[in-house]
């Protein structure tokens, strides 16, 4: 992986990464102009894109087939700089089927958190990271913390 950066504001990068283009800012209320998501929003969305990758793979090796999926996070930074997320809470959301194999759901789930994201591993070293699974709306599995 190759990352570059160049600023083109007051606080914004227009950042490359392997061909690809992003521009990341702050936010207005500390000096920045919102041309983009933050640094920090852009480590979370990481996390979700390779979690969600991960179960979305294990689900169709595992035969599991789904309407839809998608996932959110929620966190909680420390109070002290330099600020980092102290908790952060996973929701995943799966519809389809109400005989779906939930145990199959959740150790789609488990594996990603506890084995296959590296996203989660280096962050689950600093942070408290939780995660709730609802299949149709209801939940299925609690939160669970991780060994850090």
């Amino acid at each position: 992986m190759k990352v570059s950066g160049t600023q083109n504001g007051y606080l914004s990068f227009d950042i490359q990464q392997d061909g690809h283009h992003i521009i990341v800012d702050a936010d207005k209320k500390v000096g920045g102009e919102a041309k983009g998501p933050s640094p920090k929003g852009l480590l979370i969305s990481g996390l979700i894109g390779c979690t969600g990758m991960d179960v979305a793979s294990i689900l169709r090796k595992m035969k599991i087939e789904y309407d839809k999926f998608e996932l959110s996070a929620e966190t909680e930074y420390t109070e002290d700089h330099p600020k980092v997320f102290k908790t952060i809470l996973l929701k995943y959301f799966i519809e389809g089927d109400p005989k779906l194999d939930t145990a199959k759901i959740k150790r789609a789930v488990e594996l990603s958190m506890t084995k296959y994201c590296g996203v989660t591993e280096m962050l689950k070293k600093n942070s408290d990271i939780q995660y709730i699974i609802y299949l149709n709306e209801e939940e299925i599995h609690g939160k669970e913390n991780l060994p850090k």
